[in-house]
């Protein structure tokens, strides 16, 4: 029960609170204007703001964050990234930031492209980024610190840096860095196969202490075959209930997503980018042909309208595709925190259901396998 059980849930739970950090930081950098020469230049980076010394002697641009994209340029020192953007180039200190590659999104936009399955971005090392080719991307968030008079992308107290690498557009890239940004089974992690192998070596251990007495040679028996409980759902006919339990948190994971997609378009306050556009939902009773999806895969209810976000017009119509290409832009099948809602409830009620037939396959083959051992 300890070593294939509490540690690694407690292991999952510390995954799954490092993934909801990473997309509760992402969504706040949302909120950072991005970074250009006007503003670089303005009041030395900080648009006219007070510059502030942290407690390391170094100066943060008045504790302002931005949001930066570019081509990798290249890395100096060893530590120093350069991202070249439209009109300037910008070095980013990688140590202590939080870096992570997305991976390559496959497959046309839509249903077929929101797989439940997706890779989760994997995080980096900051020695490791020279590795990565010079075809990727880069988003940077963060604050900017004055450094050997020169301003500089970089880690500071209470402001981490987020750094991540991907291919393609910017929208896509934060549509999937949301969509993917949890793990595909939160039971497997970084402790999982050391839970399991010292759990293994206690078993047989017991086992092998308890063999030469002829009168605990059941205990023994019991605790070899207990060895191997992490392999009971791999066997029928416990096999069927393991496939089952595998598609339900498959499905869960797939309606976090869109719970999490749905609330994208509400983290605006007051209705404006940060780029000052009027950002904003018209409802519609049908989705104009061609308007993206933002949650592919949920359906409308009938009782419920299209709420279509984008920059809105002061005449009205349909809102246009931002300029801001983080903002997100696209339809949601009926009122998002509605929705958010229904698929965080739906979420939790098939994370149970998938632990409970997980369980149900293991004592079933657990059962069988007591049987046999009764029988010896």
């Amino acid at each position: 029960m300890f070593w294939y059980g509490l540690v690694p849930v407690a292991g999952a739970l510390v995954s799954r609170r490092h993934w909801r950090r990473f997309r509760a930081c992402f969504d706040r950098l949302r909120l950072a204007p991005l970074l250009d020469y006007a503003r670089y230049t303005a009041g030395g980076g900080a648009q006219g703001g007070r510059v502030e010394t942290l407690g390391d002697g170094t100066q943060a641009a008045g504790q302002r964050r931005f949001r930066f994209t570019g081509a990798f340029e290249s890395i100096t020192d060893g530590h120093t990234l350069w991202v070249q953007g439209p009109d300037l180039t910008i070095p980013v200190a990688l140590a202590g930031a939080q870096i992570y590659t997305l991976p390559a999104a496959e497959g046309r936009p839509g249903r077929e492209s929101f797989d439940p399955a997706e890779e989760a971005p994997q995080r980096l090392r900051w020695d490791r980024v020279a590795t990565l080719t010079e075809e990727a991307r880069v988003y940077v968030g963060g604050s900017l610190t004055l450094r050997e008079n020169r301003w500089v992308f970089a880690a500071v107290p209470d402001s981490p840096l987020q750094v991540i690498f991907y291919t393609g557009s910017d929208r896509s890239m934060a549509i999937q860095a949301v969509r993917s940004g949890r793990h595909q089974n939160e039971y497997w992690n970084a402790v999982t196969p050391y839970a399991l192998a010292l759990g293994a070596l206690c078993l047989i251990a017991m086992a092998a202490a308890f063999l030469p007495r002829p009168a605990f040679r059941l205990t023994a028996i019991t605790a070899f075959a207990a060895a191997f409980i992490p392999l009971y759902p791999l066997v029928p006919p416990g096999l069927l209930l393991a496939i089952s339990y595998r598609r339900l948190w498959w499905q869960a994971r797939l309606f976090r997503a869109c719970r999490d997609l749905a609330r994208l378009p509400l983290l605006y306050p007051g209705g404006r980018l940060p780029g000052g556009e009027r950002y904003g939902a018209r409802r519609c009773g049908e989705r104009p042909e061609g308007f993206p999806l933002l949650a592919p895969g949920m359906r409308k209810p009938r009782k419920e309208s299209w709420y279509l976000f984008g920059a809105l017009d002061s005449e009205g119509g349909v809102p246009r595709e931002p300029e801001d290409s983080f903002a997100p832009f696209g339809a949601i099948p009926g009122d998002p925190e509605k929705l958010a809602r229904r698929c965080a409830r739906n979420a939790y009620l098939l994370e149970i259901l998938s632990w409970l037939l997980l369980m149900g396959g293991i004592g079933l083959n657990a059962f069988f396998i007591a049987l046999i051992i009764t029988l010896l």
